[in-house]
This record gives structure tokens, C-alpha cells and sequence, in this order.
């Protein structure tokens, strides 16, 4: 069994046949699934998927691109669906220096406080890092975050291995299929294997294999199996691997 620990099957895209993805994905052998929030009506329909399917489980939060709403209502919204069953994570929060959809100093005082409230509620945080390394990192130290999982890894070597001895997470998207992404691909041969997880990011982000078209979480296995391929291990192993340390951080509970 694999565990997808980043999906947005709450999105509109997946309105039409969401019960056949999700069909798709246990065919696929995708036991369970994150679905994630990154604005508050994202969040409030991730809870009310996980209240619906029982292999969903949800993240609550608000995303970089939307950090101008964030305000002390937000904040309160944010903590009473924190509050709900099978919410395990808050985010995604986090910095994005590559849209600049907000406004740098308002994205850093959400994160802030996102951080903050994770660490209030006693939740792991799910990060959305991009072109904003080093600012993520200073953040997250900072605020003292603990049980941050960094979702869809796009840093150098370098950054991974300074995440790997924070204790920090790392799970790894469609984007280590695609050829030109050699860098990736590296990490993962290094990759400290009790602190790495698997994710679609669905609807975006999909494996080489279906570039072009809707990702969806039955396409965790064409990641996955690449990232077998590129430990040297069976792909019945990496699944053992990633859904122990999926469970360990999202605190899930056991098979059966």
C-alpha cells in the first residue's frame, strides 16, 4: 500500500468522477490520502472529504498565493476545522517568491503564524516552498517548527540534506520522472529513507506518463516507481517504507 500525503481531490477538477478516481487510486494500490487546503473554502471542503471517504484524511490551511486574507477571523476558522475528525496537518503554508502573489513581508507573516499554530495544536505542517529556500528554512527555524513535512521538494542537495537533520520531511512528487530533472533524482539516491514520502500534488504535477493531462492519485504509482528504481529496492519495500513514515508523522491509523 501506498499513502499520497499531498493531493487536492477536493478541487472542482475532480467533481465530474471523484468517486471513479478514488476507485482508480485503491485499484492502483493507494490505500490512503491526504487531501489538502490552501485557502479556507479548500480546507473546509478537505474536511468535509475526509468526513466522506474513509481513505481521506485532510490538511487545513492557507497557501502563500492567498496570504492576504489571512487575519485573526481566518486564523480562528483554520483552528475550529483543525479541530475536526481526521484532520492531521495544518497547511499548505508557506513562502512563494515565484508568483509573488502576495505581497513578500504578508506571505512571511502567515507562514508565521501558521507555524505557530501547528505548534499550538500539536499538528504536523505541511510547506510550500518555491524560489523562497533559504527564507523557508530561516522561518521554520525561527518559529522552532517541529514535524514539517517540505511537499513537492524542488531544492538542491544541499537544502534536502540541511531539512534531513532538522528531522524534517521530504516527499517526492511527479517531477522526479521528468528527464531533465536530474537533480531530483540525485536526492533521492541520497535521500535519508525515514524521513522521505511520496505525493501527487493532483491535479497537478503528473508523471512523465501523463504529462498534459489531469493527475490524479492512481498516478502515485508511476512515481513510485521510479523512486524504487532509483534506491535499488522493491517497490513493495518503498511502500512499507513511506506509508510507516507517512503514519508516524500524520499519525494515521494502522492497516486493518
Amino acid at each position: 500500500m501506498f499513502i499520497d500525503t499531498h493531493a487536492h481531490i477536493q478541487m472542482r477538477e475532480f467533481d465530474p468522477d471523484r468517486a471513479e478516481t478514488l476507485a482508480r487510486a485503491t485499484a492502483a494500490g493507494i490505500g490512503l490520502m491526504v487531501t489538502v487546503g490552501y485557502h479556507l473554502e479548500a480546507s473546509r471542503k478537505a474536511v468535509e472529504a475526509a468526513q466522506r471517504y474513509p481513505q481521506i484524511y485532510a490538511g487545513v490551511g492557507i497557501h502563500p498565493h492567498d496570504a492576504e486574507t489571512y487575519d485573526d477571523t481566518a486564523e480562528e476558522t483554520l483552528r475550529g476545522l483543525a479541530k475536526q475528525p481526521k484532520v492531521v496537518a495544518i497547511g499548505e503554508a508557506g513562502l512563494d517568491f515565484f508568483r509573488n502573489r502576495a505581497p513578500r513581508a504578508t506571505q512571511a507573516d502567515a507562514f508565521r503564524r501558521q507555524i505557530r499554530l501547528a505548534r499550538e495544536l500539536d499538528l504536523p505542517l505541511i510547506v510550500h516552498d518555491r524560489d523562497a529556500h533559504q527564507e523557508t528554512m530561516q522561518l521554520l527555524e525561527e518559529e522552532a517548527a517541529h514535524a514539517v513535512l517540505l511537499h513537492c521538494f524542488s531544492g538542491d542537495l544541499t537544502l534536502a540534506e540541511e531539512a534531513w537533520r532538522r528531522g524534517y520531511y521530504l516527499s517526492i512528487a511527479g517531477p522526479v520522472t521528468y528527464p531533465k530533472n536530474e537533480t531530483l533524482r540525485e536526492i533521492v539516491r541520497k535521500a535519508r529513507t525515514d524521513r522521505l514520502l511520496l505525493e501527487t500534488d493532483c491535479p497537478y504535477l503528473p508523471p512523465q506518463a501523463f504529462r498534459g493531462q489531469r493527475n490524479e492519485p492512481a498516478h502515485l504509482l508511476h512515481t513510485a516507481q521510479e523512486v524504487a528504481r532509483l534506491l535499488g529496492v522493491p517497490l513493495t519495500e518503498l511502500g512499507r517504507l513511506t506509508t510507516e513514515n507517512a503514519r508516524r508523522l500524520f499519525r494515521l491509523p494502522p492497516a486493518g
